[in-house]
């Protein structure tokens, strides 16, 4: 399983804006080129020096052809539709993770 992330800092002038747009639009947007099988909004517990939130999206895909295929033919769309709404008051950074194992507690 491979989970693309997307760390993103927004300015608390649009954070409400911005969180409910992601809730709303963006994620179901993402999801909706039927290339990931579930996202996870995830609210980053630092305070950041800089100011403003920090949260990370994960999406979860089970094959790097469905994330390249995400790349080439949806990702230029959906980041610009967000650079349009928020410019510089959303600084966001991507990375590519790959599950190797999951482990649990085990119940006794």
């Amino acid at each position: 399983m491979l989970i693309y992330n997307v760390t993103i800092n927004i300015d608390d002038s649009v954070h409400d804006q911005w969180l409910n747009w992601m809730k709303t639009k963006h994620i179901d947007d993402v999801l909706a080129t039927g290339l990931f099988h579930k996202a996870k909004l995830i609210k980053v517990l630092v305070e950041e020096e800089l100011g403003g939130t920090t949260y990370s999206v994960q999406y979860f895909t089970d094959a790097a052809e469905k994330l390249n295929d995400y790349y080439t033919y949806h990702a230029p769309r959906l980041r610009d539709e967000g650079a349009q709404l928020f410019g510089d008051k959303m600084l966001a950074f991507r990375t590519e993770l790959e599950v190797l194992e999951e482990f649990f507690t085990r119940k006794n």
